[in-house]
């Protein structure tokens, strides 16, 4: 039986939904546009990197990644939250790398220092010919780049993608990271087909700051550990990926591998 006060205010679940949205709205603005992030925002939109942050387009811990309107199209805008949660997640050989490209210690410090890292290393891609996000500008804790996506809304990770055919998608996959291996001369460290984008038919690499040299002791293993992701990605879509010819086709038999260690 629905609720007497529903039959006689039939809008009342209504205004109630809208009331709970806003207030959830409010929440989600609330966490990410701190004074000094909206000093920051305001500080982009002189500079004319973007006019104006639309909606959130995917928010986690760490951050969150907004469209943003500039000019006749769009951009996106990724803001870090500034606090200590932000680097749990993070692998230890990325905050080394970090720390020793900055003589910051506090957790605001640092996390300008990553979203500059991140906007540098997106260049070097983009100068490299990766497809990846083109970086437009940074500030603080918030990063101006590319929007992969169209008016109908961003691009779908390639992990909730519908793959007519797999094998274009693994050929695509080992040109755009042998370039960033041989060309850029980095290894990405954390991909997966859930931060991999799939745009009219294209792949777009995202979430690149950690990633490290190919001279880096750990750049082997992190090489195959990403391939591994997508080989068995692939597999399951239905184009079988042995892992060991995928390492060799991207360039990774250059890799030095790491020595032994003392006492093994």
């Amino acid at each position: 039986m629905p609720h007497p006060e529903d039959v006689v205010l039939p809008r009342r679940r209504e205004r109630f939904e809208e009331r709970r949205k806003e207030a959830s709205h409010r929440d989600l603005l609330d966490s990410f546009f701190d004074r000094p992030t909206l000093l920051a925002v305001s500080r982009l939109i002189n500079q004319g990197k973007i006019d104006a942050v639309d909606f959130p387009i995917a928010t986690g811990k760490e951050g969150g990644v907004f469209r943003a309107t500039a000019g006749d199209g769009f951009r996106a805008v990724k803001i870090y939250r500034i606090g200590n949660s932000t680097f749990h997640n993070l692998p230890a050989y990325a905050l080394e790398e970090l720390r020793r490209e900055t003589s910051v210690r506090n957790f605001g410090g640092l996390i300008f220092a990553w979203t500059r890292r991140e906007h540098s290393i997106l260049g070097r891609l983009h100068d490299a010919g990766v497809r990846a996000p083109h970086p437009y500008g940074h500030l603080r804790n918030c990063l101006v780049m590319e929007f992969v996506g169209s008016t109908a809304g961003a691009a779908p990770r390639l992990r909730d993608a519908v793959l007519d055919d797999p094998a274009a998608i693994y050929e695509q996959l080992v040109r755009q990271i042998g370039r960033m291996l041989r060309t850029a001369r980095l290894v990405h460290g954390d991909l997966s087909p859930y931060n991999t984008l799939l745009f009219e038919g294209e792949i777009v690499l995202i979430d690149v700051a950690q990633a490290v040299s190919v001279d880096h002791p750990a750049a082997r293993a992190l090489l195959e550990r990403d391939l591994g992701h997508y080989a068995r990605f692939l597999t399951r879509a239905g184009h079988a990926v042995d892992p060991a010819e995928f390492f060799a086709a991207v360039g990774g038999d250059a890799l030095a591998v790491p020595a032994p260690e003392a006492g093994r």
